[in-house]
């Protein structure tokens, strides 16, 4: 049995790898010239592979829990670090149930694959974009390379969605799957830095907050909170907690609801108590003003902005401080409010939100409902998550499933 598989990143490779040691020749095709860039990347260069949390808490983490509970089942994050650690990866655990490479260098996960396709002899054309299906009469029969036919028995569709183009993501999969009649759940960037409509100040540029807490308001309402670290970066709000907000933020924004980050930087006092202590700090400094009254509060480069924001004058002596300035003060720590306009594009988009409709994919085998031979893995899939490991560990879960299948059933 012959095998075409469009996508050397983790989803792809898997397919290739089950499909080769269930015994078909298999072909394996990437646009760049390297394999799994994606990969490369993640944990900021890292390797950020899975997370160890539990079976029941992983599919809280996705979009859909349903679809992706035999993928999960059949090739679990335990079956995955065993998977690496056998190819002498070794692997660590960190805060929040992340699972690194252990030398802190995604690229030695990365050279383990290579030498593991190399073993089970792939044929491996890198820098070799697929231009489109050969689909006749509802069955996929190969792909067309560089202008030239080629014929395959079952062709596994994994090139990703469309965020990080330059690992070779840019939507040619969604393409040739909408050609063939699937359906396309609308794609938007996801895990992604936000922009507000305010320009910021540069004295905020890489600020980086901990224990700070965001929430989502859409038309004027509570979505979702996070609690973590933030920063600002580039004119947006950056860092985890607005990442993962962003997975419920961006779809709104672009369809025209109100939608807004509310940040508290004081989440574990309360207004009455955060109040006192307000109260307190300015007895300690009352000869002083209230900037330096904010510096007790919040770092430095903050404090311009944060009393900006207010409408509060860093030069007001503390002496002169009326109750009413203090709520000011009090509020804007608790609810520091930005309107979002726009998001970071594809290039700084961690994930794609949306893809080929889960409706139109079988969830036991990855094989599409629609053309007879065609498979899907991976994040071409209408299938996203948090960050923390859950998105590259369903791209080789799903990748698992497709080659099993694809190699196996007639």
């Amino acid at each position: 049995m012959k095998i075409a598989v469009i996508g050397a990143g983790p989803a792809g490779i898997m397919a290739s790898l089950q499909a080769a040691q269930a015994g078909a020749n298999v072909s394996l095709f990437e646009s760049k010239p390297r394999i799994a860039l994606n990969l490369g990347i993640s944990g900021k260069g890292r390797g950020n592979i899975t997370n160890s949390c539990s079976f029941k808490d992983f599919l809280n983490h996705f979009n859909d829990k349903r679809f992706l509970k035999y993928a999960f089942k059949s090739f679990s994050n335990t079956s995955l670090i065993a998977f690496f650690e056998n190819m002498g990866v070794k692997l660590e655990e960190e805060r929040g149930g992340r699972v690194f490479v252990a030398s802190g260098r995604a690229i030695d996960a990365v050279n383990a694959l290579y030498r593991k396709l190399n073993s089970e002899k792939i044929e491996l054309f890198l820098a070799t974009p697929v231009d489109s299906l050969i689909i006749e009469k509802g069955v996929c029969k190969g792909l067309i390379s560089k202008g030239k036919k080629i014929l395959a028995d079952k062709v596994v569709l994994a090139t990703g969605g469309i965020s990080y183009p330059q690992t070779g993501s840019t939507g040619d999969g969604l393409k040739f799957a909408t050609l063939a009649g699937h359906t396309l759940q609308k794609p938007y960037p996801s895990l992604v830095a936000l922009k507000p409509a305010e320009l910021l100040s540069e004295e905020l540029e890489n600020l980086n907050l901990i224990n700070i807490s965001a929430s989502l308001w859409l038309n004027g309402r509570k979505d979702s909170e996070e609690q973590g670290e933030m920063l600002f970066r580039d004119g947006m709000l950056d860092g985890p907690v607005i990442l993962k907000l962003s997975r419920k933020a961006v779809k709104p924004l672009f369809e025209g609801i109100k939608t807004e980050i509310v940040i508290d930087f004081k989440p574990a006092l309360s207004y009455e108590k955060l109040d006192n202590r307000i109260l307190r700090d300015i007895e300690k400094k009352k000869t002083s003003n209230l900037y330096d009254l904010a510096r007790g509060l919040v770092p430095a480069a903050l404090v311009n902005f944060l009393l900006q924001k207010a409408g509060l004058s860093p030069k007001l002596n503390l002496s002169d401080l009326k109750a009413d300035n203090r709520k000011k003060l009090r509020n804007i720590l608790k609810e520091m409010r930005f309107e979002i306009t726009d998001c970071g594009g594809w290039d700084r988009a961690i994930v794609t939100s949306g893809g080929i409709s889960l409706r139109e994919v079988t969830p036991e085998t990855m094989e599409s409902k629609l053309i007879e031979n065609l498979y899907f893995a991976g994040e071409i899939l209408d299938i996203d998550a948090d960050t923390g490991g859950y998105n590259l560990q369903a791209a080789f879960s799903t990748g698992y499933v497709a080659g099993k299948s694809a190699s196996t059933l007639l």
